[in-house]
């Protein structure tokens, strides 16, 4: 599965955003598929996932009650919305295959990603 990430801007702290991930090849809805960051001079880290079905979610401790993932698989897209965005959610967000207990282990390419800017 290739992923691309798309949606991201400057937003002030307090806005929102949705992120898209468009997908294409034949085994999409066959894989979880997660989020994940990486903000300047840090380790790139997990931020959400969804089953392949869309059925079960996980998050990241610090986006709980925030953010929100969802698939379509008919359209081969993954989204996520970021609501109550603070300065330390601006990173370079990336879509990728993901695996594993809790859905955390990426797997494949990263793609390029889209950045998020939130300003105080």
């Amino acid at each position: 599965v290739q992923l691309q990430a798309s949606g991201g801007g400057l937003v002030q702290a307090g806005g929102s955003l949705r992120l898209s991930c468009a997908a294409s090849g034949r085994t999409f809805g066959m894989d979880a598929l997660g989020w994940f960051r990486q903000a300047p001079g840090k380790e790139r880290e997990f931020v959400a996932a969804i089953s392949q079905y869309g059925t079960i979610t996980q998050y990241a401790d610090s986006v709980k009650g925030r953010f929100t993932i969802s698939r379509d698989n008919a359209k081969k897209m993954v989204y996520l919305q970021m609501n109550s965005l603070k300065p330390e959610d601006t990173a370079l967000y990336y879509c990728i295959t993901v695996r594993g207990s809790g859905y955390r282990e990426p797997i494949g390419s990263w793609g390029q990603g889209t950045q998020v800017t939130v300003s105080s």
